[in-house]
């Protein structure tokens, strides 16, 4: 077969969540199927790490779709010209979109759809976008894939979409991670906060990840307990936006949050892996890969009790009410004071984190290949 792959997220140093999903997945498809051809359908200049095998054959066509108006050119002219052009048998698209002139079979991961639930959280003409195209890329595509059990339930739902047509193909987790050193975490601490203890969050700062309550949250466990912990926020101010200001601006201990912008992989795994707890009480997640991250660095997990988190995390996370701080607070203060319970926590993590692999998502995807185009 020609297998067409929408591959405008991977992008050399900037990999976020559904860049790594395409990343991990392609690299080993394309690696154990070296008897079709995959056309790798970029919006920019590509890095030549990402061409994974010979196979590969790397396939440049503008605009760069970082816009809804470009969206719509790049789906809907670019992308079908070029699957014309190569005699496309299939159209793979990780992230979710879809073109509706194409004639060619799609196969759409869609990992979530937390702009129907918080349109508010994203500009105005993203989410105008989003709700317009996502339902009928679903409609139009020959089959769906998606992160949880959560999500398909979801797209079910809100797009009517029959439930045979949509597979669930759990993420993976980066196996480059890894438990740290008691030295190298001392290390750490006196590099980021001077040699206190933290909860760390990693992440882009959007809306949906709750920074606002964190903060709030954070704020009340200071108060109740007398400890010099800190709160380290890892990622990108994306979208950070007035209220989050606001808020951060009103707490007692602002001081002791303290913000490192992106970090390359090394310094995530020590950062993460020196840390007293992951807090990550986003109100909506398709998945929560951060989570299993945490699982592979020895490191107990607090996270939200809605959405997909509860399914990723299993027995192995305390879960707290994101919409209410004083919950995630409590959840602060007993890995703080119960060291039995954070050594519970990570056993269980260990454990946990043996059910997800780059290896099976890969598995499942390929699989997912076959039922869209089975000749």
């Amino acid at each position: 077969m020609n297998i067409a792959v929408n591959t405008r997220l991977l992008l050399d140093n900037r990999l976020e969540g559904i860049g790594w999903f395409t990343y991990e997945t392609l690299k080993r498809i394309v690696t154990i199927h070296p008897e079709h051809t995959f056309y790798f359908i970029f919006d920019r200049p590509y890095d030549k790490k990402f061409v994974f095998s010979k196979n590969v054959i790397p396939v440049v066509t503008g605009p760069q779709a970082r816009h809804p108006v470009l969206f719509y050119l790049w789906f809907e002219f670019s992308v079908p010209r070029v699957l014309k052009k190569i005699g496309a048998d299939m159209f793979i698209s990780p992230d979710g979109y879809g073109s509706l002139r194409a004639k060619t079979p799609e196969l759409l991961v869609m990992h979530d759809l937390n702009f129907e639930h918080y349109p508010k959280d994203l500009p105005r003409i993203i989410t105008k976008y989003y709700k317009y195209f996502f339902p009928k890329f679903a409609a139009k595509a020959s089959r769906i894939a998606t992160v949880s059990d959560f999500s398909k339930k979801d797209i079910q739902a809100l797009y009517n979409i029959p439930g045979d047509k949509i597979d669930i193909i759990y993420n993976g987790v980066n196996e480059n991670y890894h438990p740290v050193t008691p030295e190298k975490q001392t290390e750490v601490k006196k590099r980021y906060t001077a040699g206190c203890d933290y909860f760390i969050y990693i992440g882009a700062l959007l809306p949906r990840k709750n920074l606002k309550n964190l903060f709030l949250a954070f704020d009340m466990f200071r108060g109740k307990n007398n400890a010099d912990i800190k709160l380290v926020i890892v990622g990108a101010r994306k979208w950070w936006t007035a209220e989050m200001e606001d808020i951060y601006n009103g707490l007692d201990h602002k001081s002791d949050i303290i913000f490192t912008g992106r970090l390359n992989s090394e310094e995530l795994n020590d950062i993460l892996g020196s840390a007293l707890a992951l807090t990550y009480i986003s109100y909506f997640e398709g998945f929560g890969i951060p989570i299993l991250e945490a699982f592979r660095c020895d490191v107990p997990v607090i996270t939200s009790d809605q959405t997909s988190m509860p399914e990723v995390a299993g027995e192995a996370a305390l879960l707290a009410d994101p919409f209410q701080p004083a919950s995630v607070a409590e959840a602060m203060s007993r890995i703080f004071l119960e060291p039995t319970l954070r050594d519970n926590l990570i056993e269980r993590g260990r454990k946990r984190m043996n059910d997800f692999s780059w290896d099976r998502t890969a598995a499942l995807l390929w699989q997912s290949v076959e039922k869209t185009f089975p000749g």
